[in-house]
């Protein structure tokens, strides 16, 4: 134990070195895997010398900080940072709460529009994939063990409807979840704009939609819609009511504002919500989610051949960040329809092929102690569902890796487009419990996911090993055991 404490210390005071030292350092924290420095000169820090660091995997500059990538154990090479340095310690960083991770305030510009409302889905949606992913799994329950498949339950017992309850919970009642997230992301009222999301879901509005019978706000016709899981109309009405509060803030008197500022509030939002950005946000959800679906049926080449795109690139998004973009899509179809056929199949391929070029380079790797942990980062992929590790300690540093992992996750991609996959359960797309998001249509639907997670892990470990790995350090490492053979002979 103390050797590995001796160990995070000693990455810690080379980090600290390497980043210009505690006067270079303005603050920083940490998320799941990474340091996150805010430097005030971010040219002192020489990536290759930071990332030839022992416990190093890899480093980043991405949203004004200087990014150094640490992996699973990057919360106690932290704390040995800050007790060598003295600098304060933040809480880390949760960086599903916003997807914008420099807080600086950026001019508006029509050619940023775009990115911003794509971060702006991000940050709403991120947040809640663990209720998504909570409820997909008590939805895979009731499919495996009631008559669908394993028929242990039946549907009129009580464990079988417990599960069916809690699964459509997390998904009927998503509105009132995205008016937590978004009022994060505009800057309002959380319980407000958690109040307008019960106002879509009451059962007093669900009777009047179901009914078809006309019904106005105001006397405004509205146009009837069903909310429930709906993602774009809660936003979009968030997003609207943030700039609504702060009127009636900024007008109503401090001794009043406590009554009157909701109040007002929601008399404004009731028919906005209720006749323009409801219908019309649901209008645009069903649009791209529906599209995204009947691209997936297709069976076309086309469609085929996206999966596979999505599975050979999906972890350069996951560098970039823009990965975020494709798990907001993914999570409004699921949330919206059930199921997905697209996105996630990639993704899940993509895991697949990360740790399958694990093996593949490990097997192929010399060195005693990079082979070690070439195979931690197999067992970090595959087991505790962290790709980054390998991404960058193998992939990113040999270079070579990198080819063979975008062949697995193109295969394995392919495969999974070509027998037409479908996704039922949410779950996280970077272990082996990935596969059991297959699980809810037919048993063929799971058995092909299972070939196409196969497919991908084996692909990227035979083309990983065929290609090898290139880098100074492993071409020295194998110089000098061909000399060393040459030598005995």
């Amino acid at each position: 134990m103390a050797n590995k404490e001796d160990q995070y210390t000693q990455t810690a005071e080379a980090v600290l070195t390497a980043v210009g030292g505690t006067d270079n350092i303005s603050s920083v924290t940490h998320c799941m895997t990474r340091l996150r420095f805010n430097l005030k000169d971010e040219s002192i820090p020489k990536d290759d010398k930071v990332q030839n660091i022992k416990g190093v995997i890899g480093v980043n500059r991405a949203g004004g900080q200087y990014q150094v990538i640490i992996g699973q154990t990057v919360a106690k090479v932290y704390d040995a940072l800050t007790a060598v340095s003295g600098l304060k310690r933040n809480a880390p960083i949760d960086e599903n709460l916003d997807a914008n991770l420099s807080k600086e305030k950026q001019p508006f510009t029509w050619k940023g529009l775009g990115t911003t409302i794509l971060n702006k889905l991000a940050g709403c949606l991120t947040p809640l994939i663990p209720i998504l992913i909570a409820a997909s799994m008590f939805k895979m329950f009731a499919a495996i063990f009631g008559p669908t498949m394993l028929n242990w339950l039946s549907t009129s017992s009580d464990t079988y409807r417990l599960f069916v309850l809690v699964g459509d919970a997390g998904f009927y009642f998503f509105p009132i979840f995205l008016g937590y997230t978004a009022s994060k992301q505009f800057h309002t009222s959380t319980m407000v704009s958690m109040f307008l999301g019960a106002i879509l879901l009451d059962p007093n509005l669900v009777n009047i939609v179901k009914a078809g019978k006309a019904f106005s706000v105001y006397g405004i016709p509205m146009t009837l819609v069903d909310y429930s899981s709906g993602v774009i109309p809660i936003i979009v009405a968030v997003w609207i009511m943030s700039y609504v509060e702060k009127f009636f803030k900024k007008y109503t008197p401090d001794a009043l504002s406590t009554i009157f500022v909701p109040t007002l509030t929601i008399i404004v939002m009731l028919p906005l919500t209720l006749t323009i950005i409801g219908p019309a946000g649901t209008f645009l959800g069903r649009y791209i989610s529906d599209g995204i679906l009947a691209f997936g049926k297709m069976g076309g080449i086309w469609s085929i051949l996206g999966v596979a795109i999505i599975g050979a690139l999906w972890e350069i998004l996951v560098m970039t960040g823009m990965h975020l973009i494709m798990i907001s899509t993914m999570m409004m179809i699921f949330a919206q329809s059930g199921h997905e056929n697209f996105v996630d199949l990639g993704a899940i391929a993509a895991s697949f092929a990360v740790a399958g070029m694990c093996l593949g380079a490990s097997l192929r790797i010399k060195d005693k102690d990079e082979k070690a942990l070439g195979f931690s980062y197999l067992i970090a992929s595959l087991i505790g569902g962290v790709t980054e590790p390998g991404l960058y300690g193998i992939a990113v540093r040999y270079k070579k890796p990198f080819i063979g992992m975008m062949i697995g996750g193109f295969l394995g991609g392919l495969y999974a487009g070509a027998t037409h996959v479908t996704a039922y359960v949410l779950v996280p797309v970077a272990n082996f419990l990935a596969l059991t998001g297959y699980v809810g249509g037919s048993t063929a639907n799971f058995v092909n996911g299972v070939i196409s997670g196969v497919i991908a892990f084996t692909g990227a470990a035979v083309a990983t090993y065929m290609i090898g790995v290139s880098s100074k350090e492993q071409q020295d490492v194998e110089n000098a055991d061909a000399d060393f053979k040459l030598v005995e002979a």
